[in-house]
């Protein structure tokens, strides 16, 4: 597989966004949240969904420069329409806006709807734990198909529905959480699909209802599995959790719907760290805390502890210093868009 540089991979999403319709802008924003995913490890929300992106804006379901329309509001709280534009466009906007209003009223919430993906949900709740605020972000996948089966069924009825939250503190890498409430995220079978890798038993099932190792079968009728194994009610609880927040209270609903058009549901709230602590102590202590996680002792075999964000940390680090590989399945589709948009050769993928 070809390794690149982050900034390489970053300029040839943002060309490729930008032959696509894309303002630059927009383009630069999309590419920061993709490129901050590969960087921290998650690389099924990285460079891969570029091609993806391009096939939605074709279809008419991604609306570059979309309208960012306020629908209601109070002090404190927001309700986003994105107009069919891009998720991280509308949702970023979003959560400034929130941390915006907490810096103000302490505690702020927001929903946004009718938007594109929004990608990794850290680089959303991280904004707040960068401002010195708890940051919470939860997302659903609107009506768009559903890839998780509810614990105890054969077919998929939920999204992979994840959750965020972030917290500001004194650590050289970010306290956070960014989990799926399915046994894993779905472009993770995609990346594994995508590389000709098999999978764990307990990721899916396959369209008859029984486990699966192949990534395929994801796509041929299976489904995910829920977060858990054998206690997978637990999974499908927070799922369905957060596609109450993000399906029923933004107004997207839930189902369905016939078009097929993605469009990820979000629930975000801001919590100032300030009204409750001050945020020097604050941050301190969370530090201790996960040094205090950390000195557990190791289980066999275990290479120890890691808080919350540090495996993420690491491998950033990791590829700043090595680069980021990229599956050839996907470096093929780029070269492929960047001769049709006349860029391969300004790019070095001629």
């Amino acid at each position: 597989m070809p390794i690149e540089s982050a900034a390489r991979l970053h300029a040839i999403g943002k060309a490729l966004l930008i032959g696509a319709g894309a303002p630059p802008e927009e383009a630069e924003t999309v590419m920061r949240h993709c490129i901050e995913a590969n960087m921290a490890g998650h690389d099924s929300h990285g460079i891969i969904q570029i091609p993806g992106y391009i096939d939605r804006i074709k279809a008419g379901h991604i609306v570059p420069g979309a309208k960012w329309d306020i629908v209601q509001e109070s002090p404190t709280t927001t309700v986003v329409d994105g107009n069919w534009g891009f998720g991280y466009v509308a949702n970023e906007r979003a959560m400034k806006l929130t941390i915006e209003k907490a810096r103000t009223a302490n505690v702020a919430a927001a929903t946004v709807s009718r938007q594109g993906h929004i990608g990794r949900l850290a680089g959303y709740s991280l904004m707040a734990a960068e401002a010195g605020m708890i940051g919470l972000c939860t997302a659903d996948s609107g009506r768009s198909p559903k890839h998780v089966a509810p614990f105890g069924g054969a077919e998929a009825r939920l999204g992979t529905n994840p959750i965020s939250i972030a917290v500001p503190s004194d650590l050289d890498g970010p306290f956070f959480l960014d989990m799926a409430t399915s046994a894993v995220a779905a472009g993770k079978i995609s990346l594994a699909a995508a590389r000709g890798q098999a999978i764990p038993e307990g990721w899916v099932v396959a369209a008859d209802g029984s486990a699966s190792t192949d990534p395929k079968s994801f796509r041929q009728g299976g489904a995910l599995l829920p977060l858990g194994g054998t206690e997978g009610f637990k999974g499908t609880g927070l799922a369905a959790m957060v596609e109450v927040l993000c399906g029923l209270l933004t107004g997207l609903g839930f189902g369905i719907d016939p078009t097929g058009r993605h469009n990820d549901g979000c629930f975000m709230a801001v919590f100032n760290v300030a009204a409750f602590r001050p945020l020097a102590t604050f941050k301190r202590e969370v530090a201790e805390f996960a040094q205090y996680l950390k000195d557990t002792k190791p289980a066999a075999g275990s290479p120890g502890v890691f808080y919350p964000g540090e495996i993420e940390h690491l491998k950033q680090q990791d590829r700043r210093a090595k680069g980021i590989e990229v599956e050839d399945a996907t470096w093929a589709k780029l070269r492929e868009l960047a001769q049709g948009y006349g860029v391969a050769g300004e790019l070095g993928l001629s």
